[in-house]
């Protein structure tokens, strides 16, 4: 049996745009499935299945609001304590993300990146492997 871990603020982008926010304590990236408790305010604390390979990646995140004002930065500050490779990974929406990786194999369900940004709301972002377009090391 698994270890069960402290829940964790996620949210969810599918392939298809959609948008679940929640929480999870059983995500693991070798795993296909896990699950989320809804952050609306819900009183049945509705638990809600994932199949990763529906999503496009899973957003660990300081706070579920963010700052949708801030413009992250695409590049790694002055000084800035690397852990990993510096790594650009473009989705098949366009969408680009710059940071560090330990654990990219373009054969594995996804892998991990940890923002180039400090002040971004992202702790690390879980890219599923299908949804990726392209990894080019920096």
């Amino acid at each position: 049996m698994e270890p069960v871990m402290e829940p964790v603020k996620v949210i969810m982008r599918y392939t298809d745009g959609r948008l679940i926010k929640g929480y999870t304590n059983d995500f693991y990236p070798n795993k296909p499935m896990f699950h989320i408790h809804s952050a609306e305010n819900d009183p049945a604390n509705k638990v809600t299945e994932i199949n990763v390979g529906q999503l496009k990646a899973i957003f660990f995140v300081k706070d579920f609001g963010g700052n949708p004002s801030y413009d992250e930065q695409k590049h790694f500050g002055e000084g800035a304590h690397i852990a990993g490779r510096k790594v650009e990974v473009t989705f098949t929406d366009g969408e680009v993300l710059v940071g560090t990786t330990v654990g990219y194999a373009p054969n594995r369900q996804g892998f991990f990146v940890h923002p180039a940004d400090s002040e971004s709301n992202n702790l690390r972002v879980y890219a599923v492997s299908s949804s990726v377009k392209k990894v080019r090391f920096l």
